[in-house]
């Protein structure tokens, strides 16, 4: 593989874009210039400190230390569910649903994909379990933050015609159902999209990260196939669990809307 390797002086006259997209930011007045400069800082210091994590993990290959760290990724996105919605649910499940939910899914998906897909032997080998874990996390996590917010905003807004339909006689289920489906649409149109525009308006990530490697694109192609189904497959389970534990607990054992277990917006009632 003619594989160029990058100097620190490349990357920090790369990092001189973000300092222009900051600048523009500062001059046009929209106020995003410091987030714009510490999302950055934060992505180089976790990009680094992770190289070197998984430089350690290759060396090793020790299957608890790699436990460790897919427990540590699933533990970040569950934070990221929750950090997303502007309606949390109070205590354990506002971090519970989306992270179960996750975990469900994406580990699943992972172990069916290693196991049986590819056939990697021994199946937990890092070169394969981390990337794939986090491309499935990530975008797992943003079909369930997405899905999430979707649910517990509608079912805010639209409490009392929720409350009517239940007067009506229909259960929990029926008089949230046009919600949930809402919901999982919203949780699934990202990765839709970027199924059906892959190729077209976009290489991947992961194509493109194996084509600058020296891959044939060929391969590169069916790495990416593979991985975009996985994906689409992970994030239709942990989206649809999701919006199912999360409308659930909307509702008691007898049936009554109970948004008192979601948490007013910040600054509102």
């Amino acid at each position: 593989m003619n594989l160029i390797l990058l100097t620190p002086f490349d990357l920090a006259l790369a990092a001189g874009l973000v300092l222009l997209l900051a600048a523009l930011s500062w001059r046009l007045h929209l106020g995003v210039e410091r987030r714009v400069l510490i999302a950055a800082a934060r992505s180089a210091v976790q990009l680094s400190l992770i190289g070197y994590v998984l430089h350690a993990l290759f060396a090793t290959t020790h299957p608890g230390l790699i436990g460790l760290m897919a427990l540590a990724m699933l533990g970040f996105a569950g934070w990221e569910v929750l950090s997303r919605q502007k309606h949390r649910y109070r205590g354990a499940w506002g971090y519970g649903i989306g992270t179960l939910s996750m975990f469900l899914s994406s580990f699943s998906v992972l172990i069916l994909a290693l196991t049986v897909i590819i056939g990697v032997e021994p199946w937990y080998q890092p070169q394969y379990l981390i990337p794939l874990l986090g491309m499935l996390l990530g975008n797992t996590m943003s079909g369930v933050a997405l899905a999430m917010d979707s649910l517990t905003r509608a079912a805010w807004e639209a409490r009392g015609r929720i409350e009517a339909r239940l007067m009506l006689g229909e259960t929990w289920d029926c008089a949230i159902s046009d919600i949930r489906r809402d919901a999982l649409r919203a949780g699934l149109i990202p990765i839709v999209n970027a199924m059906a525009t892959a190729g077209v308006v976009s290489l991947p990530g992961m194509m493109t990260g194996q084509i600058l490697a020296g891959s044939p694109p060929i391969e590169a192609a069916k790495y990416q196939l593979l991985v975009m189904f996985l994906i689409s497959g992970g994030t239709g389970l942990g989206t649809t669990a999701a919006v199912w534990l999360g409308s659930r607990r909307l509702f008691d054992e007898r049936d009554r809307l109970r948004l008192d277990r979601l948490r007013a917006p910040q600054g509102k009632g």
